[in-house]
């Protein structure tokens, strides 16, 4: 009788075990960006630094052999003097853009954008290759927040232009007749940096 009860008990015991692998697990919302960051093709640098950001998008211009990029930000082009680089300030033409973002979209791993980092240009229209710098307390868990954030942070003289890039490969799988000419997949790079 007690062979029964012991195969019993640890029978029981399984079941516990597998209720517990059934649980879903809560990432942090770091742990969460990254995850789809990467699972949608993107690459990022992690900084705890402004010297090792720099550092970093040296190295980056050097991989791909990128002798110009776009930028526009007073704050960026200070990191952009400490390396070898020519800056030019037209969208126009397809060099690759070094800018900021509005958010981190943590669920999702998206990259909120405004008209305060692309002006009034469409996504599809600019060039293929982005470097975006961040912060870790961009970091928003949804879309939704993101959208507050931004009307939150810019009370009325909300941005406009707001988009997202959602993709980190140049070749979209998900061609249809409804999204043709209409990519915002586009190679990027991550610069994020710890200020929390």
């Amino acid at each position: 009788m007690n062979f029964l009860k012991k195969l019993f008990k640890s029978y029981q015991e399984s079941d516990k075990d597998k209720q517990v692998k059934k649980q879903p697990v809560e990432l942090s919302l770091d742990d969460s960006f990254v995850h789809h960051f990467i699972n949608k093709g993107g690459k990022f640098l992690y900084s705890t630094k402004i010297e090792e950001v720099a550092l970093n998008l040296d190295n980056i211009l050097r991989e791909n052999n990128w002798q110009h990029i776009i930028c526009n930000d007073i704050d960026l082009l200070t990191l952009t003097k400490k390396i070898d680089v020519k800056v030019e300030n037209n969208y126009k033409q397809k060099l690759p853009i070094f800018i900021t973002c509005e958010h981190l979209i943590s669920n999702s791993g998206e990259i909120l954008l405004s008209s305060n980092q692309i002006g009034s240009n469409k996504l599809p229209s600019l060039s293929e290759n982005f470097i975006v710098y961040a912060t870790t307390s961009q970091l928003v868990k949804s879309i939704g927040e993101g959208l507050s954030g931004i009307k939150i942070n810019f009370r009325g003289n909300i941005p406009t232009n707001i988009c997202s890039i959602k993709n980190y490969t140049l070749t979209n799988s998900e061609d249809n007749f409804l999204s043709y000419g209409n990519s915002n997949s586009k190679n990027l790079y991550l610069l994020l940096f710890e200020d929390l």
